[in-house]
């Protein structure tokens, strides 16, 4: 079922990618990435980076959108269009993902963590000569005060020491955000264009600019909205007074400023005790962006949930936890992943011949003319990019075939990721230590991997160990944006590009600047340094051969994936949808299982009951869901980082 799409008569072909919208969002960059390093790393709340739909894009498109409402009143002229604020979300959306809690809030602290803690750590000096030292940060007078806090980093010796890593990173950065770019565009048609994918992670920032002239959009003067918007609101206000005020009671929450009652707590004989941390929650945006998805979508989610927690019980019921990896949920969702982009390229097959008959200059059916770039010049860009990355790898200590595989299989990560997001709108794809790095290790085996390879698998950890605010995602959710606003993806295309770099500048600047202010250690959760290093470490120090358990997990999953499609293609009436048992056997799941069960309840009856029209009557009440919370939840967060006060984690 295709969900509506915002009307488009507020738009201006054309009127998108001005000077006046790129120049405030890459203004906004900057004060963005500050206020996410001080959420997910000063206070390690929130994390808006952790889920599909960052709060913090969609606050900062409100405020803007209200404050050019009322410039609209005062001086029509001076407002901005309706493209124009979508390509400040899009600059939001795409920014947020470099100085995310996935990205350079692990690299970052990567760079020094060796150094500092070399003396302390059993076995930390040995895997010292196979790093990159150029491109880190070993100077003592430079990382203690980095650690330590209470300093600034505006000084000299600071900024010089910094200066030539940051600088490394960043052109490794734009070869990574480039290749996804490049990428999107050869597939942009297709998905868009010729499949009509719905995106329905971009529903709310249309419904809150579906307006022309810089008027607010017909969304704020719905009753039902602003219903959503007091519920959800409400929640956030009275669990936020809790914190304070334990005499006020709490709406659905264990109250402690926690968001979610853990069932581990109550569920505490064997074999059933297996199922772990399980917490049942009822988060109001992750219901209202639930509805957005679709059906069997939704029943899988919550359904493979419990399978996958199904098998936790029968593993320790049959004393197969001896080995603790066991059942290998991270490889059976590899191979379930890698089933997804198998078929999501066979699907494309008759339309990637047509780009490759263009590429090579032959008749093809295909017109890229309105294109961001032509077939020709995205695939010159994807090679170049690719080599970039892949010599990046060998200059890490990767022989070229590992190179080139590595960047491979991240590369196939990141298509499944990218169309799961605009086919299904899934809040999540976390894929917690799933990445090139953790498979190949385990296929090849540590012992037949030299230190140098392993210690290069380790310096990319950071954009490894999970992928929930993944790029290229959000970068083909603003080529569907352009399309809505009937602009120019060229444009938009340098605009994203330019947006990555900066970002990616900001997001160093932010992480810097606080913590020379807070210390590193201060918040010892959320730096990952010894995560990366403890793993190396493991790795050298108790070498394995080829795990063939992993292998085959990883079989299953791609086999199990297949079948799941295959039967869905089949019949109908089949309710399991590949993609639910994919995203659900990762950390995330813990926390929106519930949400989508109730979302997937809440959609069954309102189509039962009021059909096809009733349900898109409804909406309205859950965007008030959804932006209810982010804007009571973003404002609290203000308050705590002013106060220095803990403020209750609506998100986690």
């Amino acid at each position: 079922m295709s969900l509506p799409v915002s009307p488009q008569s507020g738009s201006q072909p054309g009127v998108a990618v001005t000077w006046r919208s790129v120049g405030l969002g890459l203004l906004l960059l900057w004060p963005n990435a500050y206020w996410l390093i001080q959420m997910e790393r000063i206070r390690y709340s929130a994390h808006p980076t952790t889920v599909s739909l960052f709060f913090n894009a969609i606050f900062i498109l409100l405020v803007v959108t209200l404050a050019n409402a009322l410039v609209a009143h005062y001086r029509p002229r001076w407002a901005l269009k309706r493209g124009e604020l979508l390509v400040i979300y899009a600059m939001m959306a795409v920014g947020s993902t470099l100085p995310a809690h996935d990205l350079l809030q692990i690299l970052v602290p990567m760079l020094v963590w060796p150094y500092r803690f070399a003396d302390s750590r059993a076995g930390w000096k040995e895997f010292l000569p196979y790093l990159p030292e150029r491109w880190m940060v070993s100077d003592p007078t430079v990382f203690h005060p980095y650690f330590n806090g209470n300093d600034t980093f505006y000084r000299w010796n600071y900024l010089k020491a910094w200066l030539g890593p940051i600088a490394v990173w960043t052109l490794f950065l734009a070869a990574l955000l480039g290749l996804m770019l490049f990428t999107n565009v050869l597939l942009r048609k297709q998905w868009t264009d010729r499949e009509r994918l719905t995106y329905p992670i971009i529903q709310l920032p249309l419904e809150m600019t579906a307006a022309s002239d810089g008027r607010l959009a017909p969304l704020f003067r719905n009753r039902l909205f602003w219903i959503g918007f007091l519920v959800a609101g409400t929640v956030d206000t009275v669990n936020s007074l809790n914190l304070y005020y334990p005499w006020i009671p709490t709406i659905l929450t264990p109250g402690r400023g926690e968001s979610f009652f853990d069932l581990r707590q109550i569920i505490v004989e064997k074999p059933w005790n297996a199922i772990g941390w399980t917490p049942v929650s009822w988060y109001p945006f992750l219901i209202g962006l639930g509805m957005l998805m679709p059906v069997d979508f939704l029943f899988s989610a919550w359904f493979f949930y419990l399978f996958w927690k199904a098998q936790l019980v029968v593993t320790a019921a049959m004393a197969w936890d001896r080995d603790p990896q066991f059942p290998y949920p991270n490889a059976q969702a590899f191979g379930a992943y890698m089933a997804f982009f198998a078929y999501t390229i066979w699907l494309s097959r008759g339309y990637l011949k047509q780009v490759w008959r263009r590429i090579v200059g032959m008749k093809s059916e295909l017109d890229d003319t309105t294109e961001p770039l032509s077939y020709r010049a995205a695939a010159i860009g994807m090679v170049v990019c690719f080599a970039v990355l892949t010599a990046f790898g060998v200059a890490l200590g990767m022989p070229l075939w590992i190179s080139v595989v590595f960047f491979l299989i991240w590369l196939a990560l990141a298509l499944a990721i990218t169309r799961m997001r605009a086919e299904l709108g899934t809040p999540i794809h976390d894929l917690h230590f799933t990445g090139p790095d953790w498979t190949l290790a385990q296929v090849l085996g540590t012992r037949d991997l030299d230190h140098r390879t392993l210690a290069a698998f380790t310096m990319t950890f950071w954009f490894n160990r999970a992928y929930r605010g993944h790029t290229m995602p959000h970068q083909l959710e603003a080529f569907k944006l352009a399309e809505v606003t009937r602009s120019h993806y060229r444009s938009w295309f340098w605009m994203l590009l330019v947006t990555g770099v900066v970002a990616t500048l900001a997001g160093f600047w932010a992480m810097l600047v606080l913590n020379y202010e807070y210390g590193a250690t201060a918040k010892s959760r959320g730096t990952f340094g010894n995560e990366a290093y403890a793993r190396l470490v493991s790795w050298i120090q108790n070498p394995q051969p080829t795990n063939w358990t992993v292998v085959s997990a990883s079989g299953v999953g791609f086999s199990f994936a297949l079948f799941l499609q295959a039967m869905r293609i089949r019949f109908p009436w089949w309710p399991f949808h590949p993609l639910g048992y994919a995203v659900t056997s990762s950390w995330e799941i813990n926390l929106v299982w519930m949400p989508l069960l109730i979302a997937w309840v809440l959609k069954l009856i309102i189509l039962r009951y009021t059909g096809l029209p009733g349900f898109r009557r409804s909406l309205p009440f859950f965007f008030g869901l959804m932006l209810g919370q982010f804007v009571i939840g973003s404002l609290w967060n203000f308050y705590g980082i002013a106060t220095g006060l803990p403020t209750y984690q609506f998100w986690q």
